[in-house]
């Protein structure tokens, strides 16, 4: 039986929720809402969660927010499905820095540490021989596609949920056209339908 592994990317007040310093509507977020987490939650099926924290000093990106410990940095993702969280600070979530993620603490600069990510993937995700990755959040042409390329270059074919995440524009046919291309060359797409009959 196919062991599959839930990874929300970046669904954080700041980018999913109006008020938010990154927010545009996105269709995925309303999906999630009304179809993933109630199915989810009825299942008990947890949650791993990758969330970003945009303080500066980022070099390479001049945006700032999702600062830890305020309400753009809270994920939307309901707490009782979440079973563990990673922290980035840059697209790739091999991306941590001294100070990630707590609000008492000022961030040191990025530095990658792939190392460090493999074994949180080890520990909550488990091995590519084991687990599919299922990944949805915020965005398909940037964050989520800088995961679904991490998780594939080590050994995981992942899966996308087609609904489930967006383009940065909010955009449908934005989001189709990177479904179509480039994801399939690390991931393959399914229909919210199509793995609510796996589970």
């Amino acid at each position: 039986m196919e062991k599959y592994r839930f990874i929300a990317v970046d669904i954080q007040n700041e980018f999913a929720s109006v008020g938010g310093k990154f927010y545009s509507p996105k269709p995925s977020v309303k999906f999630l809402k009304e179809n993933v987490f109630p199915i989810l939650e009825e299942k008990r099926i947890k949650i791993c969660e990758i969330v970003s924290d945009y303080r500066q000093p980022r070099p390479g990106d001049r945006g700032d927010g999702a600062h830890p410990g305020e309400w753009g940095y809270e994920s939307i993702v309901p707490k009782e499905l979440v079973s563990s969280q990673w922290v980035k600070c840059m697209n790739s979530p091999v991306w941590i820095r001294d100070g990630i993620g707590d609000p008492n603490q000022e961030p040191g600069l990025p530095y990658p540490d792939p190392k460090k990510f493999g074994e949180w993937l080890g520990k909550n995700i488990g091995s590519p021989e084991e687990v599919i990755p299922v990944l949805f959040g915020l965005t398909i042409d940037c964050c989520v596609l800088s995961t679904i390329q991490e998780l594939n270059w080590r050994g995981y074919y992942p899966l996308v949920i087609k609904e489930a995440v967006d383009h940065a524009s909010g955009k449908i046919d934005d989001r189709d056209k990177v479904l179509e291309t480039p994801i399939p060359n690390w991931a393959d797409v399914i229909t919210w339908e199509e793995l609510k009959v796996k589970l």
